[in-house]
């Protein structure tokens, strides 16, 4: 779309400084407002909460096509429900980092868990609390405390269930709009199955669940089961979906746990199998957050500001009518009758009949990053036709006879490109990890790490292993590659032939 001279005027920082590119654009696009008084805590306006609505009404239509119920969970939760979950979480620790079944081990106080996190509610008026209460971090302890009045038999599973919510966490790292806040718009599905292998099943529901939602967004991703340090405590495994940033961070978007039956133990979640005998539920959750906003930020926006994805878009075309004083009344009318015709297709559309000059126009859209801008003036009614500017770049005429199909011919497009263009980013920043080199018991790098890049290499050793990798890049472990078939090739570390690829990135 066209730039006129206005970008110079707002100092838009370019996106390759892009620690300052992305706080300016978010608020400048009128996605949030980052002055309310409380950190990380900041206000979503209109087209920002649109724009978050749209991409929910996309996992809340994945979830209701698989079998899930919608529910709502209360916010506060009681502190005993805490220390429920801390010592299973300390238990399942200890147990991890001991080798060892959890329930060989005692439980043992301790502060694992979100405990350190929490905000807490201790007096309801002028009343002290007996039982001290906390806004939700997540909703394991709330839900699963009702799942044993709600499962009785094998006939009640699988219980799949899901809420988008506010969670909070006392976030002591620096916050940044959509990636790490305090106040967190959440997604989270929860389930329960007879056994481990339907528990599984579901893990590859929810994988499956991940790419149709990524394609919407034109997000290319990495996936990876995260390693053992890095998995949560109360899971068994977890699968993480990464986006990679303009900067080569990564930003987890969301995650899958199966949690096996660890969780239905210290919830006492059984049911009655059909040999009439009590069994405990094998569990799962999968979760994202407002960091999928950030990231289609990150990913498709450019110098100008935002380009939206048009399946997210609060308006995927906006029209703007070109007028002057003598013809104003017939050519709002006509594009009013344009966009009547869009809106019967489902397309959401605006015309913008702000009284400013229409370089303006052009420029506050932009940065919006709507997909298509339509413009109409009275060579265009003589013509019958309209033109059609995409965000991702390039101009058409269009014919009215014809604006339906070539409508949804330019969206179409639209997404292809910024798949196309994202796919590349991808591609690009992911390099092999330069060789390693073991001169002494002192190891090197046999090139020197790119800033920006995403390293992956084969990788067979210990957790001593990878603490020296990660020490020596200066990098994190993001995890195992799922993909199913890996040629077998050397360890970076022990030269030993392994399949395991791994990823190492910096994260945010």
């Amino acid at each position: 779309m066209g730039k006129g001279n206005f970008k110079a005027k707002t100092g838009i920082p370019p996106k390759s400084n892009f620690n300052e590119w992305y706080p300016f654009i978010v608020e400048a696009s009128e996605l949030i407002d980052k002055r309310y008084p409380i950190k990380g805590m900041d206000v979503w306006r209109p087209y920002g909460w649109k724009t978050m609505r749209l991409i929910d009404s996309h996992t809340h239509r994945e979830m209701e096509n698989t079998g899930h119920g919608e529910c709502n969970f209360p916010l506060l939760i009681p502190e005993d429900l805490l220390e429920k979950e801390n010592r299973l979480v300390s238990l399942l620790k200890r147990a991890r980092e001991k080798g060892v079944n959890p329930d060989e081990l005692r439980e043992e106080e301790d502060e694992a868990g979100f405990k350190k996190e929490v905000y807490w509610v201790k007096h309801a008026g002028e009343n002290e609390l007996d039982i001290p209460m906390f806004l939700r971090p997540t909703s394991e302890t709330a839900m699963y405390t009702m799942f044993p009045l709600w499962i009785r038999s094998h006939a009640d599973l699988p219980l799949k269930i899901y809420q988008t919510v506010n969670t909070f966490r006392y976030e002591t790292k620096q916050t940044r709009s959509f990636i790490r806040v305090r106040e967190i718009h959440f997604f989270e599905a929860h389930t329960a199955h007879i056994d481990e292998d339907d528990a599984t099943k579901q893990i590859e529901e929810d994988l499956e669940i991940v790419s149709r939602l990524m394609n919407k967004f034109a997000l290319p991703v990495i996936i990876s089961k995260r390693p053992i340090w890095d998995t949560f405590p109360g899971a068994w495994y977890t699968i993480a979906i990464d986006v990679v940033m303009p900067n080569g961070r990564t930003l987890q978007v969301a995650s899958v746990h199966h949690y096996r039956d660890q969780w239905a133990k210290a919830f006492d979640i059984k049911y009655e199998n059909k040999e009439g005998t009590q069994s405990y539920v094998h569990q799962t959750t999968y979760g994202m957050s407002e960091r999928l906003l950030g990231a289609i930020v990150g990913m498709h926006g450019d110098d100008s500001g935002l380009i939206l994805p048009p399946s997210v878009s609060p308006y995927q075309i906006v029209l703007i009518p070109i007028i002057s004083k003598d013809n104003a009344e017939v050519i709002n009318n006509e594009i009013i009758k344009i966009s009547e015709r869009i809106n019967k297709m489902g397309i959401r559309t605006h015309i913008d009949m702000r009284n400013i000059r229409p370089g303006q126009k052009y420029f506050d859209w932009e940065i919006k990053g709507v997909p298509l801008r339509l413009d109409f003036g009275a060579r265009d009614m003589e013509a019958n036709t309209i033109m059609c500017t995409s965000r991702t770049g390039g101009k058409v005429s269009i014919d009215l006879d014809n604006l339906e199909s070539e409508v949804i011919t330019q969206l179409d497009s639209i997404h292809e490109v910024m798949v196309n263009n994202s796919n590349k980013r991808l591609n690009e920043a992911i390099k092999k990890l330069p060789k390693l080199i073991n001169e002494n018991g002192n190891w090197s790098l046999s090139e020197d790490l790119e800033e920006d890049k995403i390293y992956w290499t084969m990788f067979d050793g210990n957790d001593s292993d990878a603490e020296t990798i990660e020490k020596l890049t200066g990098l994190s472990f993001l995890g195992d590659s799922i993909e199913e078939s890996i040629k077998e090739s050397e360890c970076c570390i022990t030269n030993k032939k392994t399949n395991r690829k791994v990823y190492l990135a910096k994260t945010y």
